[in-house]
């Protein structure tokens, strides 16, 4: 059983402004624990002043920021990546918390955080720029400067890795940050702002403003704030994204997935077992780097009976977590149902999964695994964001591919085989910007930036990584002459 502990007494979480922690001025937002569905939390909106007051201080702190050489400003992620450690078990018994996930796995997240938080670092000695000489005399370089204040939008399912992918990259390129992070868990939150403060970084600098779609629109729409950072749904990132670029800021906004797994006969069971359903149930599924469909081509029975068999010890509380909220559960349950109806085959079915003891109801669908989907259905199509995987049946790795390439998204794909050649196929052919090899889950380890295409991601370049630096800063290019030069051409 995963070692949560509901607090005796509602957690809250202050808006942090100026270096201050501040209740919102607005309607209060409770915090509901997925693990007994009881409210552990509680926020409140923050309103317009506030919100204009919190940027006005950010912007302000900013200018010595920026000004701050990138080797002071590194102490203060050096100070923050060994509290991060410290904590590391409180921190994640929180995510867990408002969250539903196993202790584990908020560990990982915090940890693939921290190897962001490496990287950024590193900048003070990987990111030194250029300087050349053009042309007799003259020379050319760059200079990063940081944009300003900047803002990120966070989601509920990685309350601490996903706003880890960009606030140690663009805090160090000397930025102000300002976070709105999921209204479902804000919690978090609070430690990581509490952490930054204590690691010495200056008030301001870091801003932390709870709400809705309100709060997300008023900080979209300030005049100060030059770019926006976004991970959700699709649905939600493309309308970031317009709102953004419509007003001249630079938007990069990751949206969701519906990720692909081609299983061919020659993989090796036990490995396709362990990847392929570490995949779909990790998380309980919410993870838009999760395996939602097996495109099964030939005689794979050998390998899905090995899947089935390590999902179905996945048991409920210890070794997969809860689902967000109630309402999800029901969509999920209903989405089963409809599969069904629609003739695939239960393999394994979540809803009969065994629930934990001793936590009240909670929020909870064990591993489910529908066999001979069709390619046109909702569960083919559409991303649940459970623990269920849509097995579709593939005469060969061509029509698998074309299946594939029809989707929507393009966030991950994977194949599990033994052959270099086909693995080479699906790498150079999926219509992914994350693909894996006997991987189910390919995420890229830092510096490899993490994102994807199609309409997986709305905007240029990555959210982490060298791909990313472009997007939280300006390169300036300066063109220097110090004396007349004896020998003239077009270019002096």
């Amino acid at each position: 059983m995963s070692l949560i502990e509901i607090p005796k007494e509602v957690i809250e979480a202050p808006n942090f402004i100026g270096g201050e922690w501040i209740k919102g001025d607005g309607a209060t937002i409770d915090i509901y624990s997925p693990y007994t569905g009881s409210i552990v939390g509680r926020a409140n909106e923050s309103t317009k002043s506030q919100i204009d007051t919190a940027i006005l201080k950010a912007k302000e702190a900013q200018v010595a920021w920026g000004k701050t050489p990138i080797k002071d400003r590194t102490k203060v992620m050096f100070n923050f990546r060994e509290i991060l450690l410290r904590d590391i078990d409180k921190i994640a018994h929180i995510v867990s918390l408002e969250n539903g996930k196993i202790i584990p796995e908020s560990k990982a997240g915090i940890m693939k955080g921290i190897e962001v938080l490496e990287y950024a670092i590193s900048l003070q000695n990987l990111d030194a720029g250029a300087k050349m000489e053009v042309s007799r005399g003259v020379s050319c370089e760059y200079r990063r400067e940081a944009l300003g204040v900047v803002a990120s939008i966070t989601p509920f399912n990685f309350p601490a890795m996903v706003p880890m992918w960009t606030i140690p990259i663009a805090i160090t390129l000397g930025n102000s940050y300002v976070w709105k992070p999921s209204e479902k868990t804000p919690l978090t939150a609070t430690l990581i702002g509490k952490s930054l403060a204590e690691a010495g970084l200056p008030a301001g600098v870091l801003t932390i403003l709870n709400g809705t779609a309100d709060c997300v629109n008023a900080i979209i729409d300030h005049k100060d704030v030059k770019a926006v950072g976004f991970v959700g749904s699709s649905k939600i990132a493309k309308l970031v994204y317009a709102r953004s670029t419509t007003q001249g800021k630079r938007a990069l906004c990751l949206g969701g997935a519906k990720n692909h797994i081609i299983l061919l006969p020659d993989a090796d069971p036990e490995m396709a077992g362990v990847g392929i359903a570490d995949s779909f149930t990790g998380c309980a599924g919410q993870r838009c780097m999760a395996a939602s469909v097996l495109l099964a081509v030939g005689n794979v029975d050998k390998q899905i009976e090995s899947i089935i068999e390590r999902a179905k010890i996945t048991t409920l509380g210890d070794k997969m977590g809860a689902i967000i909220t109630k309402e999800q559960v029901e969509f999920l349950n209903s989405a089963i149902d409809k599969a069904e109806k629609d003739g695939a085959k239960i393999l394994l079915d979540g809803r009969n999964a065994k629930k934990p003891e001793g936590l009240g109801e909670g929020f909870w669908l064990g591993p489910t695994v529908l066999d001979g989907v069709s390619e046109d259905s909702e569960a083919s199509k559409l991303e649940l964001f459970g623990p269920i995987m849509s097995i579709i049946r593939c005469e060969n790795i061509t029509e698998a591919l074309k299946i594939e390439n029809a989707n929507d998204y393009g966030n991950a794909a994977s194949v599990f085989t033994n052959s270099g050649s086909l693995a080479e196929i699906v790498a150079k052919n999926a219509s992914a910007g994350m693909v894996g090899i006997n991987i189910g889950v390919p995420v890229p380890r830092e510096p490899f930036s993490f994102g994807g295409i199609n309409e997986s991601k709305f905007g240029h370049g990555d959210i982490t990584g060298e791909n990313s630096l472009n997007f939280w800063s300006h390169n300036k290019k300066v063109t220097t002459k110090w004396q007349m030069q004896n020998d003239h051409n077009w270019m002096s």
